[in-house]
């Protein structure tokens, strides 16, 4: 290693190495909120899930609100960017009804994600609605209307820019059925919802 490698390494260390610390305190947030919610956790209770010094997540938060509201920002980001991949993924108009199943299948591995959707902390529950992650999601859904009205799939009276945000409404609404009355007793409407979607966008092909 040369000098001026050594030099780098001394400089970029404590930065990927304070990133580390970061993160794995975020991680051991969203696990321990999620499991047992705002009022009953302290941070000492994360900065030990976290093997960090009791005042070390200080550092990068300076309060447990700010350190939850991180956390809420990072798992619910987290599940909507699942929506996200499954998005450019499938290439077919099934995705309509396929986004539903397979966010609903990836809520469980995000815990504060699902914890919010299930009405548990609703202080903060609004604030899913204002992550970028899910603008992201409302203008993937907007664009990929807007690709399959040009190619005939939806109708030509249709406004991309409203049905988007729209579809995107439904989907979270749905979310939050499935994890609060169970999944066996919502998903039993995701067809007749997804029927009720295909009349509102689909062309007459009669």
């Amino acid at each position: 290693m040369t000098v001026t490698d050594e030099l780098s390494s001394a400089t970029t260390s404590p930065v990927s190495k304070g990133a580390r610390t970061r993160q794995a305190i975020l991680e051991a947030a969203v696990a321990r909120f999620g499991r047992d919610g705002y009022r009953a956790t302290s941070v000492a209770d994360i900065a030990r899930d976290a093997n960090v010094g009791g005042t070390v997540a200080y550092t990068y938060f300076p309060n447990k609100e700010s350190l939850f509201l991180a956390a809420v920002d990072e798992d619910a980001a987290g599940l909507i960017r699942k929506g996200l991949d499954h998005l450019e993924s499938v290439t077919d108009p099934e995705w309509r009804h396929t986004l539903l199943f397979f966010v609903a299948d990836a809520v469980n591995d995000h815990p504060l994600a699902k914890r919010l959707l299930a009405g548990l902390e609703p202080e903060v529950t609004e604030r899913v609605l204002e992550l970028p992650a899910l603008a992201d999601l409302r203008r993937a859904v907007t664009d990929r209307l807007r690709s399959e009205q040009a190619q005939g799939r939806v109708r030509a009276d249709v406004d991309p820019e409203l049905i988007g945000p729209g579809l995107v409404a439904i989907v979270l609404s749905l979310l939050m059925s499935i994890v609060q009355i169970g999944g066996g007793t919502a998903l039993q409407y995701a067809t007749a919802v997804d029927a009720v979607i295909r009349s509102a966008v689909e062309p007459d092909l009669t």
